[in-house]
């Protein structure tokens, strides 16, 4: 479903006020990923939405009760693909939200090396098996941008990773040591 974007922690809380008060028949899933930011020369490790404005609900089936108690939560915009005929996700769209919910509710930083030529390689994390969906590596930054189809939308989304050496050792990075 999709909620205000940038307020998907609010609907998630405001579901779970609601769960504590309701006997509920669902829950709210919110894949989220951990990314590395610099600020101020330091890097800090920050957590986003997998797919920014977009939640998901993990129910048999969306009874009345569950369509009306879902819609009053705070930030909701609309059942996909719309409200009247809500559906559920199958096929590649399923596997691809499993792939990162296998993960557990945060997908962490993957480990990435990159061959003789210079092509990247997840080792491991939620970036492994999906080398063939990167479209763009920024090595300063430890991000890969991965192009996921998801209900007919596309969308480009960063997921940090570590470079290891071939050697199988952290990369010594001028950024990660401390200054005196």
């Amino acid at each position: 479903m999709q909620v205000s974007t940038g307020k998907e922690n609010l609907f998630v809380e405001s579901g779970e006020k609601n769960e504590a008060e309701f006997e509920r028949e669902y829950s709210i899933i919110f894949p989220q990923r951990v990314l590395k930011i610099k600020k101020s020369g330091k890097f800090t490790e920050k957590k986003a939405a997998v797919f920014p404005g977009y939640v998901f609900i993990r129910s048999e089936e969306i009874t009345p009760d569950t369509y009306h108690s879902v819609r009053k939560l705070k930030g909701f915009y609309r059942f996909l693909p719309n409200n009247q005929e809500p559906l559920p996700l199958k096929g590649k769209d399923l596997d691809i939200l499993k792939h990162f919910i296998s993960f557990g509710c945060v997908a962490n930083i993957s480990v990435a090396v990159f061959d003789e030529n210079d092509r990247i390689q997840i080792l491991d994390g939620p970036l492994k098996g999906l080398e063939g969906q990167i479209i763009k590596v920024d090595r300063r930054k430890g991000r890969a941008k991965v192009k996921l189809d998801m209900y007919q939308n596309s969308f480009a989304i960063d997921f940090g990773f570590t470079q290891l050496s071939q050697m199988g050792k952290k990369r010594e990075d001028v950024n990660d040591k401390s200054s005196d």
